[in-house]
């Protein structure tokens, strides 16, 4: 490697001219950033108690040292403290070699070995069916699995069902008012949207209830209070948590319907988990901890019969643990989820993925753990993300006002149809194939959309604009690797059989700059994992996609006279292509061979 090459030049340098043996943590390498003229950069500053001299003149002694002795480096610049140095086209090839020898053996780093990391992601309620926020969260938490298990990690992902509480049980008591014995299979909906339909039910006479009751003079409060709808799905709720066998059969039976909608909605997207946990196990753990935690003196419990744990000595406030009628709250199942998944998985850390509008809940969630005296809560993490909104506004599930998922994904590939017949690119390929192009264009035109954004900023989601052939998208990507695909097969069909590189091929500035790109995707990786952030390698992937595009655009490949410059130039897209391959295999998005 270049950068190993470097140090040891550097060790040698310091030796000879500074009479000196140099610290391991003072060679600091790292890529010439792209406003300064270079490819790789030594920063000069920890070097200069070993020569006594300015940045500026010790950089220059190093520099002509390094040219001086290694034939790999063509010219240097000083800035400052910063010593640049240029990489000669023969080296340059040497280094696709190494690469291309290497074939798919990619040297991530084993950071993660031997460590063992949940990622909690999707965590759905069973009253509505899964919706545009479901798709970044569950699209951030699969790639992230994939990037860490890349890095070493030894990752499982698990989801949380929040199959119980009054929501859900807001669905159940519309549906005993307003569903006439009604299933999914005698409307033709799918489960999940069908149980959503109710939850969109309640809320509206639920407003109306309330509203009526204001307009007799109650506050909203009062009225609020007063609801005979609200009550009784409070009574239902009371009565799930007791064991009521009526109760308990409706619940058993819609969670059916909402299950098998959610399974196929995981299909479609492309995403699984190794475990899956339910509310209504984990907070039955959740209230016996907090219970245990009272006997301590860890909680307290208020005149009105509800438990609280008190933050004031951690500046937060006062958390609710148990309602006034022993219910418990979302932190409730919370704790006892954690405390469950450490028992099956002594895991080293875990990570939420849950937007960023939980900050609070989980920030508490990890105190009350420590002060109950689990060690391991230091390594629960909140992946905090940030949330979808679409041209018109803001989503609100109460009032129906959701992009369904399984919508949005219908829609992504009818989108991909219909582009992609404007541009004429598959007319000759039968419908069974263009019907699988299709769904991998909206797929991945979805995907790469919401990856390619740092996960933490808020993000505008237009499905046409993500779809888009050309520009920063997954289509654009996608065409080039279909494109690399293309002119393999080509070559195949002409007999073009490549052996092995030689080394007499002089590159052009272009195929350098690609082999640059190439050799940082080891390192792009590392760096989303260390920093959990997938946009980190979407964008990697256009630039490289962008890259590729341009030198086959400025040279020819199959038609290249020079045979050796043409077996280089041969291997250089088929290394192109797995790396931008495997790069989206990365983010979950799967790339088609032909389009």
């Amino acid at each position: 490697m270049m950068e190993k090459a470097v140090i040891k030049n550097l060790i040698d340098a310091v030796k000879k001219l500074y009479v000196s043996d140099v610290e391991p943590s003072d060679m600091q390498i790292q890529s010439t950033k792209k406003d300064f003229e270079g490819d790789i950069t030594v920063v000069v500053f920890p070097l200069l108690k070993y020569s006594g001299k300015s940045p500026e003149d010790t950089a220059s002694e190093l520099g002509e040292y390094i040219l001086e002795v290694n034939t790999g480096f063509t010219a240097y610049n000083v800035v400052k403290g910063f010593l640049n140095l240029q990489v000669s086209k023969t080296a340059w090839l040497d280094e696709f070699i190494r690469l291309w020898l290497s074939g798919s053996r990619y040297s991530f780093s084993e950071i993660g070995k031997d460590r063992i990391t949940l990622i909690e992601y999707s965590s759905p309620n069973t009253n509505k069916p899964l919706h545009l926020g479901h798709i970044r969260n569950n699209l951030l938490g699969y790639s992230l699995s994939r990037i860490l298990t890349g890095c070493g990690y030894k990752v499982y992902k698990t989801n949380i069902v929040n199959d119980r509480g009054i929501h859900i049980c807001k669905s159940m008591l519309a549906w005993q008012l307003f569903g006439q014995g009604k299933t999914p299979s005698d409307t033709g909906m799918k489960g999940d949207h069908f149980v959503g339909e109710y939850y969109v039910e309640f809320e509206k006479a639920y407003k109306k209830e309330t509203e009526k009751l204001v307009s007799e003079g109650l506050t909203r409060e009062e009225a609020a209070e007063q609801s005979k709808l609200m009550h009784d799905a409070r009574q239902l709720l009371r009565k799930w948590e007791s064991g009521d066998k009526e109760v308990v059969s409706l619940w058993e039976k819609m969670n059916s319907w909402v299950y098998e909608g959610f399974d196929a909605t995981y299909e479609d997207m492309g995403v699984d988990f190794d475990k899956v946990y339910y509310e209504s196990d984990t907070y039955k753990l959740g209230r016996d901890i907090v219970n245990e935690g009272l006997e301590k003196g860890i909680f307290h419990r208020k005149k009105d019969g509800s438990v609280w744990v008190n933050l004031s000595s951690d500046k937060l406030d006062e958390k609710l643990l148990l309602r006034t009628d022993g219910t418990a709250v979302y932190m409730t199942q919370d704790i006892g989820t954690a405390v469950q998944r450490y028992n099956d998985y002594k895991f080293d850390r875990q990570y939420y993925v849950v937007g960023n509008e939980q900050n609070y809940h989980f920030q508490v969630l990890k105190l009350i753990l420590k002060k109950l005296g689990y060690k391991w809560a230091e390594g629960i993490h909140h992946f905090s993300y940030g949330m979808v909104n679409l041209p018109e506004g803001k989503m609100k599930s109460r009032e129906g006002k959701v992009v369904d998922a399984d919508d949005l994904i219908d829609t992504m590939v009818i989108t991909a149809r219909e582009m992609s017949e404007e541009l004429g690119k598959l007319h000759d390929y039968d419908d069974k194939e263009k019907k699988e192009i299709y769904r991998k264009i909206g797929l991945g035109a979805l995907k790469y959309f919401i990856l390619k954004v740092d996960p933490r900023k808020n993000m505008m989601f237009n499905p046409r604009e993500s779809i888009d052939f050309n520009g920063n998208t997954g289509p654009f990507v996608q065409y080039t690797y279909a494109r690399i695909k293309s002119v393999l097969r080509k070559g195949e069909d002409k007999g073009y059989a490549v052996k092995n590189i030689s080394a007499d091929v002089v590159l052009n500035e272009k195929e350098c700059d690609l082999i640059k790109l190439l050799r940082r995707f080891n390192t792009v990786v590392v760096e989303a994992a260390e920093t959990l952030n997938p946009s980190v390698i979407a964008n990697y992937a256009y630039e490289l996609a962008r890259e590729y595009n341009q030198f086959y655009h400025d040279y020819t490949i199959l038609g290249e006279e020079n045979d050796k410059l043409k077996d280089f130039r041969i291997c250089l897209s088929e290394y192109s292509g797995i790396i931008i391959n495997e790069s989206m295999r990365l983010l979950g998005i799967d790339m088609p061979e032909r389009m």
